[in-house]
């Protein structure tokens, strides 16, 4: 009998990342990445308590948020990146699930940066 050694949850979200940046992010080619069945990962997943394309939608929503913040790049580009069919199916995701939309998120966390900026910036001594 052959012993399976199942990946890590690290290891599977690290996959899925690469797959996602290979354009496939497949529950097929993660499997292939981690060297298992397609199957033997959904029941590892599944006894993990959590399947293929809820971590994948985990992993999406973290770099898209990651994007938003940090970089200029247009929703069209992210929502490509991501693996989106276009941009207003990954704006709906996006407000699905953070109950915001994509560029007001993006314009929160930018003023939040930028205040954090001005506060570390301030003479000392001056409390306002």
């Amino acid at each position: 009998m052959r012993v399976v050694r199942l990946p890590s949850p690290h290891a599977v979200r690290s996959a899925i990342v690469a797959s996602l940046r290979h354009g496939d992010a497949t529950l097929d080619s993660t499997a292939r990445a981690l060297r298992i069945s397609g199957r033997t990962l959904q029941r590892h997943l599944g006894r993990m308590g959590t399947s293929h394309s809820e971590m994948l939608a985990g992993i999406r929503l973290d770099i898209a948020c990651r994007l938003l913040m940090d970089s200029t790049q247009r929703l069209s580009d992210i929502s490509k990146f991501l693996g989106y069919a276009n941009a207003s199916s990954f704006s709906r995701t996006f407000m699905r699930l953070k109950k915001i939309q994509p560029l007001v998120y993006r314009r929160q966390q930018l003023a939040g940066k930028h205040g954090r900026v001005r506060q570390h910036n301030r003479p000392h001594g001056i409390d306002r």
